[in-house]
């Protein structure tokens, strides 16, 4: 059996290699219709859409009423948005092959993909009623219905869906995405629990009810979902990379990096499961660890900026500010909107002694994350350190800005004005913070270690304490 597999596989490559040839020379050649078949396969996995629809009209140049090469050709020409086109096959498909029901499913899911969604429904639902297998037609009609704006007809679409069918992983993923929209998902807990209860041993179930954990932020009850999921079917590969991320927000790194390597070990290799397992283990200060998975995430997508972002926050973090740069200036390249690289290079700059460039970067960072308080946290320890304490007030004033309700704001503009002896400023900050929020006044101790100062400022805060 393997060896007729290999044979089948080393026919179809010498078919490929026949087929490009006769590509490049305009030449005309004849293969069977299974090899035509196999050969849209392999470009689609390939992702090679141009080489797929050129095996797909070679094929039907041959065979002009084969029902898989018109399907297939009907899809390409929806990916390529040329919807018209891809419509008027199918209907000439349908003609030929009047009792099929490909057919009209592929037309539903290319009138939803062109917008038209009314349509799309009505064709699904047709369809429903001449099918035994029905829960891809109900996700189908989900998709249009969630495409169309309507989540809760969707909702109900999906639901239907996994009734028949509680492994249909897409259903149970589009379901959890349309009850997060709508705000229903803590409402929807009792619905996961029901197919957990109807069907104990559905690692999809466990998995489905732990994304749903996870986006509410119950992440100890997320981590036992997923924990369940894989002990049920140890190579889930999805389910061990969410108990990491969900480990990583518990903070327990350890077992996140566990999970990371699992996940490696069951799925091809991603720079994104290489950079989580960076971050795990730059959680756990090995740092020199770290860099080698960020490499290898870099291997295998030189453009993933999360690798790079990682590689110089890790030198950074061991006082290499000259060799953290160049990486953290990459990130910055690739990903050019995210004002937490712009903010790691204007603290290395800083570190380094190149001021000017700084500067430049903390403005960068304020222009492109103008809602978040950290860019200005963060910039005004510049002049803070170089005893400039008005500057460093000034800054704090442009996050407050654009940010009126971020008690750490108040609080920090609070210590820059008692540094700078204008006291009664200083209350007045400091009375807005404790109102926005009273608990977080511990913060300020970090700036004044001195008792005295301290027992001053705690007689101020009590007087604001709320009863």
């Amino acid at each position: 059996m393997e060896q007729e597999f290999e044979e089948r596989e080393g026919d179809i490559k010498e078919s490929i290699r026949r087929f490009e040839q006769m590509l490049d020379q305009q030449q005309s050649q004849f293969f069977d219709l299974d090899v035509y078949e196999q050969m849209i396969e392999h470009y689609l996995n390939q992702g090679d859409l141009d080489k797929a629809f050129k095996a797909a009209e070679a094929g039907l140049e041959n065979f002009p009423y084969a029902l898989e090469l018109m399907l297939d050709k009907a899809q390409i020409l929806a990916n390529f948005q040329r919807f018209d086109e891809s419509l008027d096959l199918l209907e000439r498909a349908s003609l030929f092959n009047p009792g099929d029901l490909d057919v009209p499913f592929m037309q539903g899911s290319v009138l939803n993909m062109a917008g038209r969604y009314e349509e799309s429904i009505k064709i699904l639902e047709e369809l429903l009623d001449r099918a035994d297998e029905k829960d891809d037609i109900l996700f189908q009609l989900g998709q249009s219905y969630q495409n169309w704006g309507k989540y809760d007809e969707a909702i109900t679409q999906y639901k239907k869906s996994i009734a028949l069918n509680i492994n249909n992983e897409n259903a149970l993923y589009e379901l959890a995405f349309c009850l997060d929209v709508t705000g229903e998902l803590e409402n929807s807990l009792s619905y996961y629990q029901q197919l957990i209860d109807t069907d104990p041993y559905s690692y999809n179930a466990w998995y489905n009810i732990g994304i749903a954990y996870s986006k509410l932020g119950r992440y100890a009850e997320a981590a036992e979902a997923y924990d369940y999921a894989v002990i049920i079917k140890d190579d889930f590969a999805s389910a061990h990379f969410n108990l990491g991320n969900t480990y990583m927000n518990l903070g327990l790194f350890e077992k996140a990096e566990v999970c990371y390597r699992e996940t490696l070990k069951y799925e091809e290799a991603t720079a994104d499961t290489y950079c989580h397992l960076g971050a795990s283990l730059e959680k756990q200060d090995r740092v020199t660890e770290a860099i080698k998975e960020y490499r290898e995430a870099i291997k295998l997508d030189p453009k993933w900026d999360e690798a790079w972002y990682g590689i110089g926050v890790c030198l950074s973090e061991s006082g290499k500010w000259y060799e953290a740069l160049p990486f953290l200036q990459k990130a910055v390249k690739l990903s050019d909107q995210n004002g937490e690289y712009y903010l790691a290079v204007a603290e290395t700059e800083y570190k380094i002694g190149n001021v000017i460039s700084s500067v430049e970067a903390f403005e960068k960072a304020a222009e492109v994350d103008a809602e978040n308080p950290d860019v200005y946290l963060t910039w005004s320890l510049v002049p803070f350190d170089q005893g400039d304490f008005l500057r460093a007030n000034d800054i704090i004033q442009s996050g407050i800005n654009d940010m009126p309700a971020e008690a750490d704001l108040y609080y920090r503009s609070a210590v820059y004005l008692i540094h700078a002896g204008h006291y009664r400023e200083s209350l007045i900050q400091l009375e807005a913070a404790l109102s926005l929020d009273y608990d977080a006044h511990v913060q300020l101790f970090e700036f004044f270690p001195e008792l005295e100062k301290q027992k001053a400022l705690y007689k101020i805060i009590q007087q604001y304490k709320k009863e």
